[in-house]
């Protein structure tokens, strides 16, 4: 089982609060495929783009609104199975930076992995 890698930063609309909207949100995301024919033969066919992916993840970003990170990271890993069939599994980490909390932090965020029965 091989992985395919799709980091993205994106303003988006997301949050419960007027403050937590129009903020950056951090996502990355891996998804799990065999990758060997692609390797063998160096064709594109043969694989899942990282584009394809990081165009689902920014379409959803800049879609409706959703209160929760969970949800949004729900979307992202529901949408990328379905329309890929050949990924067994995904991992999505979605984050926040410049978060109003006391302490010096990154991010906060949430991460789901999802496979084939959860699609």
């Amino acid at each position: 089982m091989s992985r395919v890698e799709s980091p993205l930063v994106q303003s988006a609309p997301w949050g419960k609060s007027p403050l937590e909207q129009d903020k950056l949100i951090l996502s990355d995301i891996d998804a799990w495929l065999d990758l060997s024919t692609a390797g063998k033969t160096d064709n594109i066919t043969d694989t899942v783009s990282y584009t394809d992916i990081y165009r689902i993840a920014k379409e959803i970003l800049e879609g409706p609104s959703q209160n929760l990170l969970e949800s949004v990271a729900h979307l992202i890993a529901s949408t990328t199975l379905t329309k890929f069939p050949q990924i067994q599994s995904i991992r999505v980490k979605v984050g926040k930076p410049h978060v109003a909390v006391q302490g010096s932090i990154d991010y906060l965020g949430v991460e789901i992995i999802r496979g084939r029965k959860h699609a």
